[in-house]
């Protein structure tokens, strides 16, 4: 049985060598199980020399295939990327940085071996700051109540799926990904696993705050238009407020007469007002910008250099 691992890169010239050697010993250990491996890398556009460490990797080891795209497309593309020229049985997704430990990748075999299609691991917050383990608790806390899918706190990519999560994933050909989310909404019987967090062992991570709040949102957006549905409703609300406040108007110029209109009352409304006609208007320019990707129809990534085969490269041409 062949089982493929697929791992994203970016910058990650500093601790790849050292990735490889834990799937080289892993591959060891898997052999007399009966379980092939091969390793698909995907190299988002680094700036460093993580494509020459691939290149060198390849030539040393015949089970490497590489990808490398002409800019960085986001992590996303490179998971859909990998997953596309994965030709494992078995695939797993992991990070290049050892934040996902390879030895882990023994006991997803042995929870496959049971039936589930999906094997996840969830790692623990241990060694996360209190802020940032509040503002998660409280981002999933959310997000379940406004999406179709259930997300799970410390659940990220790290899972092995089966050829036939695979194939229903890459089904799903929309531009705009958010995996945990697809991973979630195909389904399949899935079981989840908890490890301790560990610490990257070279480089620094990509992500940026502002990167995190994007990412975020697209996992609100992406599997709802419930934001349309309460910008509908809270335009409804105001509106019932309005009318409710203009008839108290009416009724008191009826019983005290006409007074001196209030000037702070106005600005506070027209202000409130005009900031909750922004927010609709953000909200439906989101899933507008969406829409404007989606009929675009471009691909999700190019590719600039690969050691895989010319008749699995076009692969890389599907929107």
């Amino acid at each position: 049985m062949l089982l493929s691992i697929v791992a994203p890169c970016f910058n990650e010239e500093d601790v790849l060598d050292r990735f490889h050697e834990r799937l080289q010993r892993l591959a060891e250990e898997l052999l007399p199980l009966g379980h092939d491996l091969e390793f698909v890398y995907v190299d988002d556009g680094s700036r460093d020399r993580t494509l020459a460490v691939l290149e060198r990797l390849a030539a040393l080891d015949a089970r490497v295939r590489y990808l490398s795209f002409s800019r960085n497309f986001g992590k996303e593309a490179a998971l859909l990327a990998g997953l596309r020229h994965a030709s494992g049985d078995s695939v797993v997704v992991m990070d290049a940085d050892l934040q996902h430990p390879p030895d882990l990748v023994k006991r997803m075999v042995e929870l496959r071996a049971q039936g589930y299609d999906q094997v996840i691991a969830r790692r623990t917050r241990t060694g996360d700051g209190m802020a940032r383990t509040l503002a998660a608790r409280l981002y999933y806390r959310l997000v379940n109540r406004l999406t179709d899918v259930e997300l799970v706190d410390g659940v990220g990519d790290f899972r092995m799926m089966s050829r036939r999560v695979v194939d229903a994933v890459l089904a799903l050909t929309e531009y705009n990904r958010f995996s945990k989310g697809l991973f979630a909404w195909v389904g399949f019987p899935a079981t989840t696993f908890t490890y301790e967090n560990a610490a990257r062992e070279g480089g620094r991570s990509s992500w940026t705050f502002r990167g995190l709040l994007n990412y975020g949102l697209d996992g609100v957006l992406s599997f709802n238009n419930r934001p349309l549905r309460a910008a509908l409703y809270l335009g409804m609300g105001l509106l019932l407020c309005a009318g409710v406040y203009t008839g108290w108007i009416v009724v008191a110029a009826l019983v005290n007469g006409v007074q001196t209109p209030g000037y702070v009352t106005i600005v506070t409304a027209v202000t409130g007002l005009a900031g909750v006609q922004m927010v609709m208007l953000g909200v439906i320019g989101e899933y507008t910008g969406r829409i404007y990707y989606e009929v675009k129809g471009r691909p999700h990534f190019l590719v600039k250099a690969s050691n895989v085969h010319r008749a699995d490269r076009a692969k890389d041409l599907i929107p």
